[in-house]
């Protein structure tokens, strides 16, 4: 039954008010506080200066591991990876043994804010760059009721059956974008400005992807050419008189040595030598369709113990290797980082910020790597990221962001029930 306009919305336990004008919340992909301190600094985003200035600003604990799909379903979910199910980008399903993309639908648990909203009679859009995020982002989301979900990887195959929305290149004005560039991110970004010109929808979710920031470290000139680019298309938002909150899925780190060879440590084939072939088994859960970025190596793994090796064995094996911050066994990696157990390993090894871990060596193709640093993500290092919303907070919520921890899946909580009104 659709509600009055006015009343709360309950999600996973929380309840939220009403926008009293539309909510744009942006996950730039990648967007690492560095680039923020890089740019503020030289004055390149002047309108994520004035969202400092005038409204609300702090640095909170992204999920771990620091990947795409985790992050961007406890933003969407306003809940950690230990109630929404997922945990990476890929996981080992122990009940086959087989390796599963973690981007369906059904593997998310509980509810999104955008279905809830828009079942409650919102007006919702969910846009996202790269596919893979889009059936997640849009569980439960009825686009038959005017409700819209699409990537702008497939922007040029939108049909209002599956999507709520055609001819959307024709929206934008823009061509449809290649996969290894910026415009896939700036083409989310125009497209969530001509829906809120047109449409109006009470609740917009725009995620971005981070080919930019794997490419070009914040010192880099097409780096501030990309934040120029998506700070005037903040600035337009605003101007629409939308509340925009912005955050990060997960930051970057720089994990090459001197002469830019990635700093690796080949884990599958450490543990092979101290154990034997076959005894354990090495997922790399950053893995997606777009390797080329990464190289299918981050600062996270897990380690599935399948012999005669035990979990504290393979504590012992590896938590003195160089580059290695921790290793720990299921029960207190999903205690410490608010994983769901049933889908951990028996280990899960971080490394420190200069380095990534893989499988076996041979398993990983580098040559989309090649003429570039290694720039990826996944661990510890990677999970401070920024939240700036362009409206002051009310007193509640500035004394809660003053004594506490701020989270990045509270985003939504902060724009919705703690903007000033």
């Amino acid at each position: 039954m659709r509600q009055d306009s006015h009343s709360p919305v309950t999600v996973n336990g929380l309840r939220y008010r009403w926008p009293e004008q539309p909510l744009v919340v942006v996950c730039i992909d990648g967007g690492d506080p560095a680039y923020f301190r890089q740019f503020l600094g030289d004055g390149a985003i002047p309108n994520i200066a004035r969202f400092i200035r005038q409204g609300f600003s702090a640095i909170a604990d992204g999920t771990m591991p620091s990947f795409t799909c985790p992050n961007n379903m406890s933003i969407i979910t306003g809940t950690p990876a230990s109630r929404h199910g997922i945990s990476g980008n890929y996981y080992l399903d122990t009940a086959t043994g087989k390796p599963v993309v973690m981007t369906g639908p059904e593997l998310l648990r509980g509810n999104t804010i955008l279905a809830r909203f828009a079942a409650a009679g919102a007006k919702v859009v969910s846009i996202t760059a790269k596919d893979k995020l889009r059936k997640q982002l849009g569980k439960g989301l009825d686009v038959a009721q005017g409700n819209i979900s699409f990537s702008s990887e497939y922007a040029d195959k939108c049909t209002l059956r599956e999507n709520g929305i055609e001819s959307v290149l024709e929206l934008t004005g823009m061509a449809q974008p290649g996969m290894n560039s910026m415009e896939l991110s700036l083409f989310v970004l125009e497209a969530g400005i001509r829906l809120l010109e047109s449409a109006r929808p009470d609740l917009m979710y725009l995620s971005l992807t981070d080919w930019v920031q794997h490419k070009y470290a914040p010192e880099e000139s097409e780096a501030k050419r990309f934040y120029r680019e998506i700070d005037a298309r903040f600035g337009r938002l605003a101007d629409l008189g939308a509340t925009v909150a912005l955050t990060a899925d997960h930051g970057m780190n720089d994990k090459s040595d001197a002469e830019g060879r990635p700093n690796v440590i080949w884990l599958q084939d450490i543990l092979d030598r101290r154990f034997g072939r076959g005894d354990t088994r090495v997922i790399c859960p950053i893995t997606d369709a777009f390797v080329g970025h990464h190289g299918a190596l981050g600062g996270f793994v897990r380690v599935y113990c399948q012999g005669k090796a035990t979990p504290r064995q393979v504590i012992e094996a590896v938590a003195s290797i160089d580059g290695v911050e921790q290793a720990l066994d299921r029960h207190n990696v999903c205690r410490l980082y608010e994983l769901p157990a049933d889908r951990e390993g028996d280990v899960a090894v971080i490394s420190r910020a200069d380095v990534c871990i893989g499988a076996a060596e041979a398993d990983h193709d580098l040559s989309g790597l090649r003429g570039h640093r290694l720039r990826t993500h996944g661990g510890v290092s990677e999970a401070r990221v920024p939240v700036i919303i362009n409206r002051e907070l009310n007193d509640e919520y500035r004394l809660k962001a003053a004594g506490g921890a701020l989270k990045s899946y509270q985003v939504f909580d902060y724009a919705l029930n703690g903007v000033a009104q």
